[in-house]
């Protein structure tokens, strides 16, 4: 349980759509334990699967892939343009847009920042499937990641909170909201281009 933890958490751990997403929502206080059960059940449901094998689905129709990756790409595309915009608008630093207000629209979006990401097909299901295969038991691994995926996302969803203050100046959040936009547009970069 231990290496599939470990394992989980590294993969998670580096700044992508999604954890900018939950950042930002945990610095808004919005949403905040919705979406990040959002993002941890949908870990544990794609590795639950590459778990039970479909890795070898994906590695026998890797065109899948490429479909996520395509559709993937656009929607990082828009997204960064979006908060690039938001960095250059006037405004208050914790004020932001309606979608964000909006329960319903704020999964949405953690839904396709989630679903839409090739990354995590390859991480989740390929990856940790893979390597789970090759443990002593398949589904203790498969428990470890899991569990790694629901602390990475609470810490990042509440800790954020912590960072508030900071983001009272307008400054503070033109600058996450342009590093943002870059993040989603150097994502989007190495989907197209596989850098």
């Amino acid at each position: 349980m231990a290496s599939g933890f470990a394992l989980g958490f590294s993969l998670i751990l580096a700044i992508g759509a999604q954890n900018a997403f939950i950042l930002r929502a945990g610095i808004l206080r919005r949403h905040v334990l919705p979406l990040v059960l959002v993002c941890a059940i949908s870990d544990a449901v794609l590795i639950v699967a590459g778990v039970a094998g479909f890795s070898a689905l994906v590695q026998t129709y890797p065109a899948i892939v490429d479909y996520l990756r395509y559709f993937g790409a656009a929607f990082l595309v828009f997204y960064g343009l979006r908060a690039f915009l938001a960095a250059i608008r006037s405004g208050s630093a914790m004020h932001s847009g309606a979608e964000e207000n909006d329960l319903w629209k704020s999964i949405a979006i953690c839904l396709m920042l989630t679903w839409l990401n090739p990354h995590v097909y390859l991480d989740t299901v390929v990856l940790v499937g893979s390597l789970a295969a090759q443990s002593a038991d398949p589904w203790v691994f498969g428990v470890g990641a899991i569990s790694a995926s629901f602390v990475f996302f609470l810490a990042l969803g509440y800790g954020a909170r912590f960072f508030a203050p900071l983001f009272q100046n307008p400054r503070a959040w033109k600058i996450l909201d342009f590093v943002i936009a870059l993040i989603m547009w150097s994502i989007a970069h190495s989907l197209l281009f596989r850098v």
